[in-house]
């Protein structure tokens, strides 16, 4: 019987970016995860590799793209950005397919703020659930779905290593690239936000039971969450820390 492999990919805003050096690392090896959970720019990264956007094409999207055209800026009043550009986007590199219609199991998650609960998506369109789950407070506008109103996933759960074993993984393999514990001092309203959110969401990681096999931690710390200048060097690190995990992944890819 094949072992299952399910990858958890976290949020840490463009430090996700780390994600595309991660699958680069595993294809090299010739390891493709068979489910995908993703929250946030973790999301963004699972829908685009499930939907077969190769790494090498995301890197270079990453060092090509102009992050600020994306942006489109509204006056505040549930958030600066509308997100319908980056939504147009994703819409476009994903094809506008269904979760069913996808190369790999996706699983998407978000918070409901009326409901106080995780929402996790594995139907419908995957870009719709992907701009549900990029919506970090403050920042992005929420998304509106009947009577939910849905933020950023990782207002609940930071790595959705529980959604990615819930799918049927026998191995779990997280990438988590968010705060660890160490801010330069904020010069901007948007990193005063970001900040403020990733010190929240490292205090709710500290009381959850990691439930992955294997935890891969991108050294990010140096990267600028709100800008794509660093991009190479993003997805650089997220390459090294896997080649620095592999053995351990096929040694528990031969025992189990």
């Amino acid at each position: 019987m094949k072992i299952k492999m399910g990858l958890a990919l976290g949020g840490g805003a463009m430090r996700g970016l780390a994600h595309i050096g991660v699958l680069k690392a595993l294809e090299e090896q010739g390891l493709r995860p068979d489910y995908i959970a993703g929250t946030s720019i973790g999301a963004v990264i699972g829908a685009l590799y499930a939907s077969g956007v190769t790494p090498y094409i995301m890197s270079g999207l990453a060092n090509n793209l102009n992050a600020r055209s994306f942006y489109d800026i509204t006056p505040p009043r549930k958030g600066f950005i509308k997100g319908n550009n980056i939504e147009q986007l994703i819409a476009l590199l994903t094809k506008g397919r269904e979760f069913k219609e996808l190369n790999i199991p996706l699983s998407v998650t978000a918070t409901d703020l009326t409901k106080c609960k995780l929402v996790v998506f594995t139907e419908g369109k995957v870009y719709k659930a992907v701009r549900a789950s990029i919506s970090v407070p403050g920042i992005f506008i929420p998304v509106e779905a009947g009577d939910m109103v849905l933020v950023d996933g990782g207002v609940l759960e930071r790595v959705p290593t529980r959604i990615v074993r819930e799918m049927g993984a026998d191995i779990v393999i997280s990438v988590d690239v968010g705060f660890q514990g160490q801010h330069k001092k904020p010069d901007k309203l948007t990193e005063v936000i970001f900040q403020a959110f990733e010190v929240m969401e490292l205090e709710i990681l500290k009381h959850k039971t990691v439930q992955s096999d294997i935890a891969i931690y991108p050294d990010v710390s140096n990267i600028d969450a709100t800008s794509l200048e660093q991009a190479e060097e993003c997805i650089q690190a997220g390459y090294k820390a896997t080649i620095e995990s592999m053995d351990k992944i096929k040694k528990l890819l031969s025992i189990l």
